[in-house]
């Protein structure tokens, strides 16, 4: 069987301007074909794209017992049924004439391109020229053909309907257009009224995302969506890399924390969605921006999902290649991530609090088997060479810095700091997801010697509003843990330390916390 190879989009461009326009034309191609196709078509890219969240279909929007949309995050099924999930938009491309060899790139997110430049410009451009005409670049933006219903909010307060006619946007941009929020987006829209001015404010965003730093008495202490991508190649199992339902649980005791797939993979949604990185003095971020990726209920419908996607299952399958686990995952039973109702409510054809395991569907995908047409499993898509026949071509695989080194003095090579290093880190717990509007952040600030420094977020990709769940209300806790083991255990301990929730209605905090404090709001401890 030869093999499919999923590329990084940035080869493709690069084959582009060097002349070789035929890769990128025919993605072009098959993308404005998807999207052309009338929306109830097994194919379209609307019909595809509301798997994920809007609009609702099956039981999600018929019953408060279910999540809405097809999509899991949150438990063990958030790797494999994202995959078979791009498998589908996939075939839906390869579907269109001329169109056959088509396979979706991903988008190098650890690149020294991304890190430098941000957004591959063929997602951002607002044209394309195509068999000798311009059109509007199909990887943009898209309109919708039909208009979603939000039937879990109460109305007006937290409508989150979108109209026929409606175009997904980015950050700086707002997309909110229900009956309470569409004279306030366009105000906001109002002021970023120049597309390539909003493109370079996003990829200026996404540079800070992925590189963000400090340096704290010469040390250089790193917690960017670079280094989350690399930490989760170490985690120990599948089940702690899958999901952030099992980090957090884990992360809650443990001496030293483990990261997870999903983690980095929240902050890029929140960083294209509407969200930049919290400002270290008394300043709001960006307000008013609510980009559609930014929200579990429409992220499926703005193109850029699936290639930062091909990105999260490439570093799947690189987890799966560097833990020889190929051809087999196992799942910790009972553990919290590994049932329907962690994190989010059951999605239609799962039984509410009913466990998880590599045998449940990934609906609403259909494999036809020699018996019967069946749903996928996690069985089915464990090798993505030998079950699905693709694979990945060359791409970046992001590295774990080298521990912290003291500035050097010219002329002399920097060298490891002698202070003994601190064990400590900050745990936030207790913050409700019921009571906030759609996604947020959760992020910790350092108040060392008079200086305030950003020391972690936890980006929380969350929907619009999670009280229409009845099966959520048991797992909205959002927990998140910041490891201060890159600071000297002698800062760590003169230090204040602070948590702010920033979420699309305005920043909750919380008092500064000194280390051996008491709980306080948000439940920070410092230990």
């Amino acid at each position: 069987m030869t093999l499919r190879i999923r590329r990084a989009l940035e080869d493709i461009q690069a084959d582009y301007l060097a002349g070789n326009t035929k890769e990128l034309d025919s993605l072009m191609r098959a993308w404005k074909g998807v999207k052309a196709l009338p929306p109830d078509d097994p194919n379209s890219f609307f019909m595809i794209g509301g798997y994920h969240g809007e609009p609702f279909r099956g039981a999600g929007w018929g019953s408060s017992a279910y999540w809405g949309g097809y999509c899991n995050h949150g438990n063990v099924l958030f790797p494999t049924w994202h995959r078979v999930y791009l498998l589908r938009l996939e075939d839906a491309l390869r579907s269109i004439p001329d169109c056959a060899d088509v396979t979706l790139p991903f988008w190098d997110e650890t690149s020294d391109e991304s890190l430098n430049k941000g957004v591959p410009w063929a997602l951002t451009t607002e044209t394309y020229k195509l068999d000798g005409v311009v059109i509007p670049n199909p990887l943009k933006s898209f309109v919708f053909n039909r208009n979603i219903q939000d039937h879990l909010s109460p109305f007006p307060d937290t409508d989150y309907s979108k109209p026929k006619g409606y175009e997904t946007v980015r950050y700086p941009l707002s997309g909110l257009v229900g009956p309470s929020d569409l004279a306030a987006t366009q105000t906001h829209n109002a002021q970023y009224p120049d597309p390539a001015t909003n493109t370079a404010l996003l990829n200026k965003n996404i540079i800070a995302w992925l590189t963000s730093k400090i340096v704290v008495n010469g040390v250089t202490v790193t917690s960017n969506v670079h280094d989350k991508y690399a930490r989760c190649l170490e985690a120990p199992n599948y089940t702690l890399f899958s999901n952030t339902t099992s980090q957090q649980e884990y992360n809650a005791t443990a001496e030293v924390p483990v990261g997870s797939l999903e983690s980095p993979h929240n902050s890029i949604h929140l960083a294209v969605g509407g969200f930049d990185l919290p400002k270290v003095m008394d300043a709001s971020p960006l307000e008013g921006a609510n980009g559609d990726m930014g929200e579990n209920d429409t992220a499926g419908l703005d193109p850029i999902f699936y290639f930062h996607h091909c990105f999260v299952d490439r570093m799947f399958w690189l987890w799966q290649q560097k833990h020889g686990a190929t051809d087999r995952l196992s799942i910790i039973a009972r553990y919290p991530g590994t049932n329907s109702v962690d994190n989010q409510g059951p999605t239609p054809g799962v039984a509410p609090n009913s466990w998880l395991t590599l045998e449940s569907p990934l609906d609403p995908f259909r494999l036809a088997d020699a018996a019967a047409e069946r749903a996928y499993t996690s069985l089915d898509c464990i090798n993505i060479e030998a079950q699905l026949g693709y694979t990945y071509g060359p791409g970046s695989v992001p590295a774990l810095p080298p521990p912290a080194l003291t500035a050097a003095e010219p002329g002399k090579e920097a060298v490891a700091p002698a202070a003994a290093m601190s064990t400590k880190m900050v745990r936030v717990a207790g913050i409700n997801r019921a009571q906030i509007r759609g996604s947020f952040l959760v992020s910790t600030f350092a108040v060392i010697d008079s200086e305030r420094y950003l020391i972690g977020t936890e980006a929380v990709l969350s929907r619009w509003n999670v009280s229409g769940c009845a099966n959520c209300q048991t797992h909205v806790e959002t927990k998140a843990v910041v490891p201060l083991h890159a600071f000297d255990a002698a800062v760590v301990d003169r230090a204040a330390f602070e948590v702010e929730v920033h979420t699309r209605d305005g920043i909750l905090k919380g008092p500064k916390v000194a280390p051996g404090a008491p709980h306080r709001r948000f439940q920070i401890e410092i230990r």
